[in-house]
């Protein structure tokens, strides 16, 4: 039988447990999972629970968690990614493929060629929305944390704050990520559709960023995290 695996977002621990509502109605009305159905839980800790749904109801499903198990350890290489806000579907994916492949913080940006604007009751939303695309992925993948989704963020500030041992802004004309020594902490900078203006790769540098290139092709805003942070954990992560 195959075992459903479930974000919580709540502290979990041996013993009897009542899900969310949300996971509740996920489980019951669309799984449509039945009472003594195998659960496997986990809630950012860096634990997992193995157990089993004791009741599901209409507007209740609780199980019993009988077993903690280690999770899937993070990357070693803490990963935070500045992606410039792109439309919809574009976006989803970065995020989506940028947590399956260990980041640890994103930042949407907003900078001069961003043909998405957010504000107030729909940026709140957004964020809501690519936090739950983040938790699918980690429900997927395995992964035991989430990462942060912070708000998005204007790309002046996102430079200023950054702290990475290293960091990097992707850009065609550049010295290839082999030639960087290996760092503890990166933070990868990436434009958005129209891309990153001459003026903001000037900035970035300004700010202590590299310019760095993934090889000699341009690369669509939502294509270049899944091959930079490949690249990256391949050099110096867990792959």
């Amino acid at each position: 039988m195959r075992l459903s695996r479930f974000f919580i977002d709540a502290p979990l621990g041996l013993g009897e447990h009542e899900l969310p509502e949300a996971q509740a109605h996920y489980i019951g009305r669309v799984l449509r999972m039945v009472a003594g159905d195998p659960v496997q839980l986990f809630d950012g800790s860096g634990q997992e629970y193995l157990g089993s749904l004791l009741e599901v109801g209409k507007k209740r499903v609780s199980v019993k968690l009988d077993e903690q198990l280690a999770g899937q350890p993070d990357s070693l290489l803490k990963v935070h990614l500045g992606q410039g806000l792109s439309r919809g579907e574009r976006m989803d994916w970065a995020i989506q493929k940028a947590t399956e492949l260990g980041v640890s913080e994103i930042t949407p940006l907003v900078s001069e060629r961003c043909e998405v604007r957010l504000k107030d009751e729909r940026a709140d939303k957004r964020l809501a929305h690519w936090r739950q695309v983040a938790i699918s992925a980690c429900e997927q993948c395995g992964r035991s944390s989430v990462p942060l989704i912070h708000p998005p963020q204007l790309l002046s500030d996102w430079l200023k704050s950054s702290d990475a041992e290293l960091k990097l802004v992707l850009h065609p004309v550049a010295e290839p990520l082999v030639s960087h020594a290996k760092p503890a902490s990166l933070a990868f900078l990436i434009g958005p559709e129209g891309g990153l203006t001459d003026g903001e790769v000037d900035q970035a540098k300004a700010a202590g960023f590299h310019a760095a290139r993934l090889g000699p092709r341009v690369l669509r805003t939502e294509t270049a995290p899944v091959v930079a942070l490949a690249v990256a954990q391949q050099l110096w992560g867990d792959f």
